[in-house]
């Protein structure tokens, strides 16, 4: 079983092990927000395993790194539509080169969105105004921090954070 972690700030981190949670727990580094129906039992002591857990404090370091530009992060900046026709395509997204890889075009941030497999196929070898295809929007390479918050926001994450927080209040 893995486990949500949360910055201080309650933001995404990643997920962890149920026995590095409890681990962290006894070392006071995070604070369980919400346990599991799951319990263990070690030398004589039940635990709760916990499925949600924030960090005692802020990790900053995180935000100084680059995003990895793999297909996963491309179709998450782009939230899953088509940047030509803005349909979704969560089910079959495909990845578009603005300028093909076939002229030169390289697999970057700038140069790669996500694309429904109609206009992909549309657009073929050629630039978006050679196909009279506007980009709804123009690529760029998100931060960190802009990043975490998409994560956030395509996992369902955000909402489950948003109501933790109204119960602490």
């Amino acid at each position: 079983m893995r486990v949500l972690v949360l910055n201080a700030n309650y933001t995404y981190l990643h997920s962890i092990s149920w026995k590095r949670a409890i681990n962290l727990y006894l070392k006071g580094k995070v604070e369980v927000l919400q346990y599991s129906t799951l319990k263990v039992a070690s030398f004589g002591t039940e635990f709760m395993v916990p499925a949600i857990v924030r960090l005692v404090k802020m990790v900053r370091r995180i935000y100084k790194g680059k995003v990895p530009l793999n297909k996963r992060n491309i179709f998450l900046r782009d939230g899953y539509r088509c940047q030509y026709c803005g349909g979704s395509c969560r089910d079959h997204p495909t990845i578009d080169h603005i300028l093909p890889k076939s002229r030169g075009g390289q697999t970057t941030w700038t140069n790669s969105v996500t694309s429904c497999r109609g206009c992909n196929q549309r657009k073929g070898n050629k630039t978006p105004s050679e196909a009279r295809m506007p980009l709804l929007r123009q690529p760029s390479q998100p931060t960190i921090g802009e990043f975490l918050h998409i994560q956030n926001h395509h996992s369902g994450i955000q909402e489950l954070v948003n109501s933790l927080l109204q119960q602490e209040t």
